[in-house]
């Protein structure tokens, strides 16, 4: 593919492997997706009841330099024509990241191109952009992945600020009676409560408004320059 130097996209390769989905992407700009290859391992992890992080990370070892070479066959644009390769770098399955993170850093380093960190949770928030709806500030946003589910501030682009987290609590002992109420506490100081049928509690706690702006932190704030 021939682009000239001053008008050509900025073709960025995406590398994912936090926990149990082999993933890689080719975006142009920061805005058009080119390609985005995802293999998951459900079906390797059922019979478990869960995602087990010694097979998950040996299932990324034989399935990542696939997942990359479709990525860039897809998106035909080979590693000379990319600009950077970014990777998710956490949170995640510590041997899970490892694949993904040395992968890039092998390729970072054979292709002399700039390796940007993501932070995947950051990640689930700007993904929002790639798909083709308008954005306007200022916007709340809740992000629903797991233990790192977040209700989020953006006042403005790069500045992200938490709202609340929720918070696991220990289980209630063994008891006939249906568990105690669940407590939701704001920054109010405003309780209510409900009867979840589960024996563990989980409180949301909304702690002061804490600015996490980072600019250049991601690779959100390097294309959203570009607009």
């Amino acid at each position: 593919m021939n682009r000239s130097p001053e008008n050509s996209p900025l073709y960025i390769l995406g590398i994912e492997s936090s926990c149990d989905e082999t993933a890689a992407a080719v975006v142009a700009d920061g805005r058009l997706i080119c390609s985005n290859i995802i293999s998951s391992q459900v079906e390797l992890h059922a019979r478990y009841g869960g995602v087990v992080p010694e097979i998950a990370s040996r299932r990324h070892l034989e399935l990542i330099n696939l997942i990359i070479e479709q990525a860039l066959a897809e998106a035909r644009l080979n590693l000379s024509e990319l600009d950077a390769v970014a990777v998710s770098s956490g949170p995640g399955l510590v041997g899970a990241l490892l694949v993904g993170v040395s992968t890039a850093k092998a390729l970072a380093y054979a292709a002399r191109l700039p390796l940007i960190a993501v932070n995947h949770v950051e990640a689930h928030l700007y993904a929002n952009f790639l798909t083709g709806a308008g954005v306007r500030y200022p916007l709340v946003a809740l992000i629903a992945s797991g233990g790192h589910t977040t209700l989020l501030l953006m006042p403005e682009p790069e500045q992200i600020i938490a709202l609340g987290r929720p918070v696991m609590t220990p289980p209630a002992r063994p008891s006939t009676r249906s568990p105690g109420p669940w407590a939701w506490a704001t920054r109010e100081g405003r309780r209510s409560t409900a009867s979840p049928r589960q024996a563990a509690r989980m409180r949301l706690n909304f702690p002061a408004p804490t600015s996490m702006k980072r600019p250049g932190s991601t690779l959100a704030s390097a294309v959203l320059n570009r607009r």
